[in-house]
């Protein structure tokens, strides 16, 4: 085999390497990106079914004005996106979610993190990590 041929070769190799490396990098980071999202939404949905408790007459399974008592649906505690929990009680006011996800956030050893909290008037989706 001739010095040009073996040089191809090896170019060849090293090529395909960097695109293996940054097919993994890409992969990765879409991966985390597709469950931040899907943390997100499945905050959204905590809080308008809590918005909707919120609104709902006391005989009718609601709070009646107020987030007190409010609990987070069977099904909707946890799910392939992740783990979701009321950080702060229910009050007259206001209700907070905590929703940790599957990936690895920002600091690189803590899985994805946000919390919901919901107003009468808002619903306020903060990142964490």
């Amino acid at each position: 085999m001739g010095q040009q041929q073996l040089l191809l070769l090896v170019l060849g190799v090293i090529i395909v390497g960097i695109a293996i490396v940054v097919g993994i990098n890409l992969f990765s980071s879409n991966a985390v990106d597709a469950n931040r999202n899907a943390v997100i939404t499945d905050l959204n949905t905590l809080a308008e079914k809590a918005w909707t408790y919120r609104k709902k007459a006391t005989n009718f399974g609601g709070g009646g004005g107020s987030f007190v008592g409010f609990t987070i649906p069977t099904g909707l505690s946890s799910n392939a996106n992740g783990t979701y929990l009321i950080s702060i009680a229910g009050s007259a006011f206001t209700i907070s979610f905590d929703g940790t996800g599957t990936e690895t956030g920002d600091d690189g050893t803590t899985p994805v993190k946000y919390t919901g909290r919901v107003t009468p008037e808002k619903i306020f989706i903060t990142k964490t990590n």
